[in-house]
């Protein structure tokens, strides 16, 4: 093997999913601040289809996608007291400009990583950081969820619902959760009080008295939502983009609906692998592909139908506990 090069997956123009291909790159060195590790997985968001497609944030090509990795230190920069070469380690690269987690190795900031817990294998612990960090800083941070209050979760068994169902519940939340089909098992599996199936029912009929909504799917359901809840409840919205006429409706109604965008966190990462540890908090992993085939997950993303989190395996041995 070639120390001094990497394996990574890059795209040259914006567009569909067979964009993506595998190159031979640098391996880099971790700066002032930072650590090298040696991704044993990269979980995939649905913003990694958005930036594929639209650049957004990342602008024109080339560039790597992926911000979610769980992989072992293999060196660190300077300054670096937190961790050393050998443990295992997952995290969020800082969003957006962060990306770069479809590689064999990344560099990325200390702070952005904490200790993979034990619990959890390679592949579980890498589906976990961007969606848990979105449902940690939505529902603990934004919203206070506390012990007794009802919480509403849409597209509760997406990337995003299907952690914030079980953060919710880990606070002490009544939590409701949409999905449809056979997606309702998974979440009322993963401890949900009701589920909603929003293709047969009305969202806006079926929940009621709500203190928080975590929206993760947008569109009418959202604004819909508004309806179920109580005086002085919140709306929080994991999609930013049009959001003017939910804000509108909010204040109407005399609620507050505000929308985040991830943030790299080492508290919140610690926070999550403590509900892991617990048994409290565990991602579900749809299907696994090596990292050669991106292109191939990213199709199976788009075709929607998949359960919890797509996963990218760069070692052999990401699926197993270590």
């Amino acid at each position: 093997m070639n120390t001094h090069t990497m394996q990574v997956i890059s795209q040259d123009t914006l567009g569909d999913p067979d964009v993506l291909h595998p190159i031979e790159r640098a391996r880099p060195e971790p700066g002032v601040g930072q650590v090298l590790v040696a991704v044993h997985a990269a979980g995939i968001n649905p913003t990694d289809a958005q930036h594929r497609r639209l650049g957004l944030f990342l602008g024109e090509p080339p560039f790597t996608l992926g911000w979610d990795v769980s992989g072992v230190v293999e060196a660190v920069g300077l300054g670096v007291s937190l961790f050393a070469p050998g443990d295992e380690v997952f995290g969020m690269l800082p969003y957006p400009n962060g990306a770069g987690a479809y590689a064999e190795y990344v560099t990325g900031p200390v702070r952005a990583f904490a200790p993979k817990p034990a619990a959890l294998s390679h592949a579980e612990a890498a589906a976990l950081p961007m969606a848990g960090l979105v449902a940690s800083q939505a529902l603990v941070d934004t919203a206070d969820v506390r012990e007794g209050q009802r919480v509403l979760v849409l597209g509760a068994a997406g990337g995003i619902g299907h952690i914030a169902v079980q953060v919710a519940k880990a606070r002490g939340a009544y939590v409701i959760g949409t999905a449809s089909g056979d997606k309702c098992d998974l979440v009322r599996d993963l401890g949900a009080d009701e589920v909603i199936d929003y293709r047969t029912a009305d969202v806006a009929k079926g929940a009621h008295d709500i203190d928080v909504v975590l929206d993760t799917v947008g569109g009418a359901d959202r604004l819909r939502s508004l309806e179920t809840l109580r005086p002085g409840g919140i709306l929080v919205s994991s999609l930013p983009v049009e959001f003017d006429e939910v804000t509108k409706r909010a204040a109407e109604l005399g609620l507050r609906a505000t929308n985040l965008v991830v943030e790299h966190d080492r508290a919140g990462m610690t926070g999550l692998a403590a509900l892991a540890e617990t048994g409290r908090l565990r991602p579900h992993v749809a299907a696994t592909f090596p990292l050669a085939e991106a292109a191939k997950a990213h199709a199976l993303a788009e075709a929607g139908g998949a359960t919890g989190k797509l996963v990218l395996t760069v070692r052999p041995q990401a699926g197993s506990k270590s």
